[in-house]
């Protein structure tokens, strides 16, 4: 009854479709979250985001969980979970990808996830990385180690909103740094990040660890740009 109340003055309401969440529902209702466009790239042997990646960096296995466009569901929950506070929705979705991923074969040999990290201005001003809260669901769900402390972003930027892919790249080919390499010696990382749209701020990751010896890379993403 007092659940009922609550519910009643200070509905939770589903992220995606605005409708009040039923008592065993938790940020989605079933409807939004049983019909979310997921990609099912992680099960292509050459997904469109590996190709993406073709000729520029070496990429072990890349994917993407959901297509997403502007002005959709999917933009919609993003803008929750990057601008309106709700880090859960990170952990929530990349948990469920997780163990999508870690079902096949190939995904089972990452041995640590990184998120690709936000410039600690930027962090102060949002007050989390929501690239990080991705990386703890699909840690979650791989049961895979996730680290935030190796790859630092060293210079501040300003937003890749309204660039091309070249003023994209030009805004971050140097903004990154590696601090422990010794770590990543002979290692498969996993780099995520939010949503992928030229790839560019995942490239200029992966140049950045390029230099350390054997190392291996993957890519995944909570959604890419149609």
């Amino acid at each position: 009854m007092l659940h009922h109340l609550l519910n009643f003055f200070y509905p939770n309401i589903c992220i995606s479709c605005g409708n009040i969440l039923l008592q065993r529902e938790y940020l989605f209702c079933l409807h939004c979250l049983y019909n979310l466009p997921e990609t099912r790239y992680h099960e292509f042997e050459h997904s469109p985001v590996s190709q993406l990646f073709w000729g520029r960096v070496p990429v072990e296995n890349a994917s993407s969980f959901l297509f997403y466009k502007k002005g959709d569901k999917v933009q919609k929950i993003l803008h929750h979970l990057k601008y309106y506070g709700a880090k859960e929705v990170g952990f929530f979705l990349g948990n469920i990808y997780g163990i999508q991923l870690i079902q096949h074969e190939k995904w089972k040999k990452i041995d640590v996830i990184i998120p690709i990290p936000l410039h600690k201005k930027k962090v102060r001003k949002r007050g989390y990385n929501q690239s990080e809260w991705i990386a703890k669901g699909l840690s979650a769900g791989m049961q895979i180690p996730y680290n935030t402390n190796l790859l630092i972003r060293s210079e501040f930027t300003e937003t890749q909103t309204k660039k091309n892919r070249f003023q994209r790249w030009q805004n971050v080919k140097e903004v990154f740094d590696i601090t422990d390499s010794h770590l990543l010696n002979n290692k498969h990382v996993l780099l995520c990040d939010d949503v992928l749209t030229t790839g560019a701020t995942l490239e200029a990751a992966m140049q950045k660890l390029t230099v350390i010896p054997s190392i291996k890379m993957s890519v995944v993403t909570l959604a890419i740009a149609q």
